[in-house]
């Protein structure tokens, strides 16, 4: 069986705030081994308004390696069967790879200090 992975990426490398990437890499698992990537455009916007966690949810998404990100969007991602790890910087491949490697934990940091209510009022 495989798993897939998601990563809001921007210009190759993972964007710190995950409902304003430019798109989403999604890897495909086999065997603890990348197999297919491809990408997902984003919806552009609060990740916790948008229907990204039900898409990603849809095409059998079950981890986001993200920046930072807000509580919001990260109950959303977990109510959809998605496991965040947060903290997660540098180039997507790379840190795909320390993923599966074993070498990545969740830092436990949202985006408070990104002013999240600015970007997604009503939480």
């Amino acid at each position: 069986m495989n798993t897939k992975i998601a990563v809001p990426t921007r210009d190759g490398v993972i964007d710190d705030h995950f409902g304003h990437c430019a798109y989403y890499t999604i890897y495909v698992i086999e065997n603890n081994a990348i197999t297919s990537k491809s990408t997902l455009p984003s919806p552009q916007g609060c990740g916790c308004k948008s229907n990204i966690a039900y898409e990603l949810k849809d095409m059998g998404v079950t981890v986001m390696l993200a920046g930072s990100m807000g509580e919001g969007a990260r109950n959303k991602l977990g109510s959809c069967g998605i496991s965040v790890i947060r903290g997660c910087r540098g180039p997507v491949d790379d840190v795909v790879n320390a993923y599966l490697a074993g070498n990545i934990a969740d830092s436990g940091v949202g985006c408070s200090s990104h002013d999240e209510h600015h970007h997604c009022p009503n939480h």
